[in-house]
């Protein structure tokens, strides 16, 4: 059965190329090998991750699916906290983010810590966690243990293995407030970041390149 989702996979890549698109339901089927890479390539370099799946196995399974099919691509980094976090996750096209937003995937206990270069989900509430992620810029011991919305911590999925200079340099102006206007942008897209927040830097493209 995975190699069949796998190839599906595959040949859905080929078909659409990496540009934002509504998948088959099918690819919510597919689970993640047991370690992978992906290069993510953005307006200020590239930084390439490596994700685990005995770290946070659905998530692992959700991101995989995440990149197979080019959610990522042209993702705006809307919250850069310097020192904090870079979160990320809200798609260019509507009907893609609310494809996505149908489908959450249930919560996980945290299995590590989020630890400088860590990668977690964001959630705001029980079986909430959808397609935004978050970047640890520091050792965010805190967010291991903390109580948010009847949960008990951020399960860590990823880590950066090179490229951490490249994150570093996010245009921090705005800070949190980006996040403020996350109902607007999944609706309208990059067109309302950039008019909002012209500086923000983005995500360009993502490929997944090793298993």
């Amino acid at each position: 059965m995975k190699r069949i989702l796998l190839l599906v996979i595959f040949h859905f890549t080929l078909l659409h190329g990496f540009s934002q698109v509504i998948p088959d339901q099918s690819l919510l089927m597919a689970h993640a090998p047991s370690k992978f890479q992906a290069v993510f390539k953005t307006t200020k370099g590239i930084f390439t991750v490596e994700v685990y799946r005995d770290w946070s196995p659905i998530a692992a399974d959700r991101l995989y699916q995440l990149l197979a099919t080019g959610f990522y691509n042209n993702c705006g980094l809307f919250r850069v906290q310097s020192g904090y976090v870079v979160q990320f996750g809200i798609g260019d096209i509507k009907e893609v983010n609310t494809f996505w937003d149908k489908h959450p995937i249930a919560d996980e206990p945290v299995m590590t810590r989020n630890l400088k270069g860590t990668i977690s989900y964001a959630r705001d509430g029980i079986n909430s966690r959808t397609s935004q992620l978050f970047i640890n810029l520091n050792d965010n011991y805190k967010l291991d243990t903390i109580n948010f919305n009847g949960l008990r911590g951020f399960p860590p999925v990823a880590k950066i293995i090179s490229g951490f200079d490249v994150v570093e340099s996010f245009y921090p102006g705005y800070g949190f407030e980006p996040a403020n206007h996350q109902d607007s942008v999944m609706i309208n897209g990059n067109d309302y970041l950039k008019k909002k927040f012209p500086l923000l830097d983005y995500i360009i493209e993502t490929q997944i390149t090793g298993e």
